[in-house]
């Protein structure tokens, strides 16, 4: 008998293997997050951007021209021909910016509650054009932020806070609340959905103002979103365990925060990640967000519906889950044996293996990190 099994000990090449297979998570997250953020963040560059130039007549449409040259694939330019019609452009989300080239006071209208980001880039992209014309530019800002949302994205780090609470709670539900009936755990996931929901509504709009306005309405959504989260993540677990973690976070760390458009628009951004904000639901949050707070009269049917489509098939994967699950429990019948008085059983197998089930869902909820 050797000393590790004489005392009980466990073998260090044995905790040394543990260790290591918990340790290609965290490698893996800081390679994906890697290659998400800094593929989506780094190079911001304007791709079809909409601007419009105001005025009519053949030296308002050499002048339009001229810029679209001078842009290139970075712009797409158009003439309309009055203010109103750019300002109206501009509430409607339909252009990034809208110059005005008066011979005396040339003007640039923006939107920054549509994206303050853009709304720095078109100034930059523009700002040459009356340089050379010896004459400041006029900025405009046609829709702004609350002065308690100075850069408009709160609604960004709002989500942040609900999808770090969301996948977290998924996965402590899937790890810790793994024996209970599917039923019962959707039934929490959507009962911590409306706690992680109202605590983080709470913070953002009456305690910090990043919700100046619509707060009750955002709420709503936001238990739907992180419902969503919550139910895919379960769903999920029932089918991955431990890989669970680093599923969950790109779906709802990776690729959702990076495609949100909370911080860049899908206009300067890669064109991977500007095709998930079509659809991703982070993007559905907080575009429909954004509109509440600065854009009310574009309504929000497209986001909700986003939102509640994920929703609905985080509910159908945990349907298929449960049904597997009820399969793989269910034991062979066989006869029951006449009753027998027995003396309290002992330590065995079954127990040992319920207390190595219950320290590795410690062990993987641990392993739920925020990102």
């Amino acid at each position: 008998m050797s000393a590790h099994a004489a005392t009980g000990a466990t073998p260090t090449r044995t905790v040394v293997h543990h260790l290591l297979t918990h340790l290609i998570v965290p490698v893996l997250l800081a390679t994906g997050m890697a290659l998400a953020y800094l593929g989506a963040f780094h190079q911001p560059a304007p791709h079809g951007m909409r601007l419009d130039v105001v005025g009519s007549g053949p030296q308002v449409a050499t002048f339009a021209q001229g810029l679209q040259d001078s842009l290139g694939d970075m712009a797409a330019v158009r003439t309309v021909p009055t203010v109103d019609d750019a300002r109206s452009a501009l509430e409607q989300m339909e252009i990034a910016g809208a110059y005005v080239p008066d011979p005396a006071h040339p003007t640039l209208l923006i939107a920054s509650a549509a994206s303050d980001t853009t709304a720095t880039i078109v100034q930059r992209m523009l700002s040459p054009v009356a340089l050379a014309q010896g004459l400041p530019l006029q900025i405009t800002d046609v829709v702004p932020t609350a002065d308690t949302d100075p850069t408009g994205q709160g609604a960004f780090f709002y989500l942040v806070a609900l999808s770090v609470g969301g996948y977290s709670a998924a996965i402590a539900i899937g790890a810790a609340g793994a024996r209970l009936r599917m039923r019962l755990r959707l039934l929490f996931g959507l009962g911590v959905a409306a706690v992680i929901a109202a605590i983080a509504t709470a913070v953002a709009g009456p305690l910090y103002g990043a919700l100046p306005n619509s707060s009750v309405q955002i709420g709503l959504l936001a238990w739907l979103y992180v419902s969503a989260v919550v139910w895919i993540g379960v769903a999920l677990h029932s089918f991955l365990g431990r890989w669970t973690t680093l599923t969950v976070v790109g779906l709802f760390v990776m690729l959702n925060f990076t495609s949100a458009g909370g911080v860049f628009a899908p206009s300067v951004q890669p064109g991977f990640f500007a095709s998930l904000h079509s659809f991703w639901i982070g993007s559905g949050l907080v575009e429909a967000a954004r509109r509440l707070l600065y854009f009310p009269a574009l309504g929000i049917g497209s986001q909700v519906l986003t939102i509640a489509l994920w929703a609905v098939a985080g509910l159908a994967m945990a349907t298929v889950a449960g049904l597997l699950e009820g399969r793989r429990s269910t034991p062979a019948v066989a006869p029951s044996p006449a009753p027998v008085a027995v003396p309290p059983p002992a330590p065995t197998a079954d127990s040992t293996d319920d207390g190595a089930a219950e320290t590795r869902a410690d062990e993987e909820i641990e392993e739920a990190v925020g990102v």
